[in-house]
């Protein structure tokens, strides 16, 4: 097939959701994975050579044409998308989920120590998550996981890119050291001017109290593509019979 990379490039312009290899083998009966593959990594070549305001990215188990981010501001203006957000709660929910899935509800509740049912219920109207089926233990617990979905909006070409702990560790150490680099430049500002030392003074208090304060917002805004509005899709079926209350 002379047009194949084009063919794809096509498929992947009109597609909602990451076209796996698999999908576009079913479409493209006559081309091999193998030539599927290497028509993907000439068009990643072609539009990263070219710049441009768009990209091929590798996510989900598939390919999906994405918007660069340095644009989002001007594609905002344009489509004025919804934020898609999730609550303190709702987020550290979903990172046990992803983390230790698969995982029932009592395994869940165990480590964040309240109860989550509609946390989980709010990520299942998010298609965030899924029921995988049932436990074989006592009560026939519901069994979760994360969906493509989820892979998609973190930009994650499967669970193996979850960052470790050890690489969260010392993400959140560059972090605290430059935060304590801020703090030892505005000192050193005010050492340098003592005139502006008793203004600084008020502030930084009022500073400390809004630090040791309630955070304001509760909702995190979570990365995704620009291009696309974000639409909630109705909770998975749960099976027949079987309805747990959550």
């Amino acid at each position: 097939m002379e047009d194949i990379k084009y063919i794809i490039e096509s498929l992947l312009f009109v597609a909602d959701e990451p076209l796996t290899v698999g999908r576009l083998k079913k479409i493209l009966i006559q081309a091999e994975s193998v030539e599927i593959r290497e028509a993907m990594a000439e068009l990643t070549a072609e539009y990263e050579m070219r710049g441009g305001g768009f990209y091929l990215d590798e996510v989900a188990g598939g390919y999906q044409i994405r918007t660069r981010p340095q644009y989002t501001d001007w594609i905002k203006k344009l489509i004025q998308p919804k934020p898609l957000r999730l609550s303190k709660p709702a987020l550290e929910t979903l990172v046990i989920i992803a983390y230790k899935q698969p995982i029932i509800r009592s395994d869940i509740e165990h480590l964040r120590g309240v109860d989550c049912g509609g946390v989980i219920r709010v990520l299942l109207e998010r298609k965030l998550i899924r029921v995988l089926g049932r436990k074989e233990i006592a009560g026939r617990p519901l069994i979760y996981a994360t969906t493509k979905r989820f892979l998609e909006i973190f930009d994650l070409k499967n669970l193996r890119d979850l960052p470790t702990p050890k690489e969260i560790e010392e993400l959140a150490a560059a972090t605290n050291e430059g935060n304590q680099a801020i703090i030892v430049d505005s000192n050193q500002e005010l050492e340098d001017d003592p005139g502006a030392s008793e203004d600084s003074e008020s502030s930084g208090k009022a500073a400390q109290q809004t630090q040791s304060g309630p955070v304001q917002s509760s909702e995190i805004d979570l990365p995704r593509d620009t291009l696309r509005d974000v639409q909630l899709q109705p909770p998975e079926e749960l099976p027949e019979n079987q309805d747990e209350t959550i």
